[in-house]
């Protein structure tokens, strides 16, 4: 895609639904949302802010929508709770925030920017979370506030897959999502966030990839932004976001390039995976191997595109970079 001054990229998760599930409505609603996510990121970037606070303000957006599994809208564990998990880098500085397990925080994707600024510790789970985001003056929630119906489905026919030995089959939008950003900012600087709920009737206690710093979130001034949605395991052990940087530094990859290895090497342990990804120049790149994954960016010239399966389609114009 066209390189800009600044760029800005999303994703809602690669389990997107088969086009049937949902009405056209409820697919209206989405894409308004992923519309919205990147406005609220991209007008920062263009009146010069920083990527940092764009990657926040889009997934604040996505956080706050019942059509992705991030804040409201979260899916449930075996127990019937949400624990949410999130994370930001900062490409200058390599600073991250991130958080797990978490239950009363509305928003965790500015819990773990507040902890970013704090600068130590890096990473805080659970309860101690949650209470350092009280202590700042964060918006605190009831757990019940994440619930939708549609999770409560989810949950009620992952039980019963687990029951009959089919969870191995379950599509990826029973099972998973996450929300993400990546920028660049007019001062060459990138950043990624990503928020999730995790999959859908996992253990109480399980974290996956999105608050690991080089697995689901990653970003790095010179090479690139990257934020991951799939099955979080596998982003662990290969380190996708780190391994994507790495393979521009190193083996001389271009970022497409670079994301598309990252991805075969999930698609041969038929792991649904996807990301959006940011190179230093402002190139954009959102690949993924499943049926379809909620996506947008804006282009240089301020038209917001935004896409569910294979048709990208325009939602209007933001204003255009500087």
């Amino acid at each position: 895609m066209t390189t800009s001054p600044i760029a800005l990229a999303i994703h809602g998760g690669c389990g997107t639904l088969p086009k049937a599930e949902m009405s056209e409505e409820e697919w209206a609603e989405a894409k308004a949302d992923l519309a919205s996510s990147l406005r609220a990121g991209w007008t920062i970037l263009a009146k010069g802010g920083s990527a940092v606070d764009a990657v926040e303000a889009a997934v604040l957006v996505l956080e706050n929508s019942a059509h992705f599994n991030a804040g409201h809208g979260a899916a449930f564990n075996s127990d019937g709770e949400h624990e949410l998990d999130a994370s930001i880098m900062d490409g200058e500085t390599l600073a991250a925030g991130a958080l797990c397990g978490v239950k009363r925080i509305r928003n965790p994707i500015s819990a773990a920017k507040t902890l970013m600024r704090r600068g130590d510790p890096l990473l805080l789970a659970g309860a101690a979370a949650d209470s350092f985001a009280e202590a700042e003056g964060l918006d605190m929630v009831e757990n019940e506030y994440f619930s939708t119906e549609r999770r409560r489905k989810n949950l009620s026919s992952m039980k019963i897959r687990e029951l009959v030995g089919t969870a191995s089959e379950a599509s990826e939008a029973e099972k998973h999502g996450t929300v993400g950003a990546v920028a660049r900012d007019v001062e060459g600087h990138l950043a990624a966030a990503t928020s999730t709920g995790g999959y859908t009737n996992k253990p109480p206690g399980r974290v996956g990839d999105s608050p690991i710093i080089g697995a689901g979130t990653y970003a790095r001034d010179g090479r690139c932004a990257v934020s991951g949605t799939g099955k979080g395991e596998y982003f662990i052990r290969y380190c996708i976001g780190h391994e994507i940087a790495s393979l521009m530094a190193y083996s001389g990859l271009s970022l497409a390039d670079a994301t598309d290895k990252a991805i075969a090497e999930l698609t041969a342990h038929k792991v649904g995976a996807g990301l959006v990804a940011i190179g230093a120049d402002g190139a954009i790149v959102a690949p993924y191997n499943s049926e379809g994954m909620y996506r947008g960016w804006v282009t240089p010239d301020g038209f917001v595109h935004v896409a569910t399966h294979g048709d990208v389609e325009l939602a209007g114009q933001a204003e255009p970079a500087p």
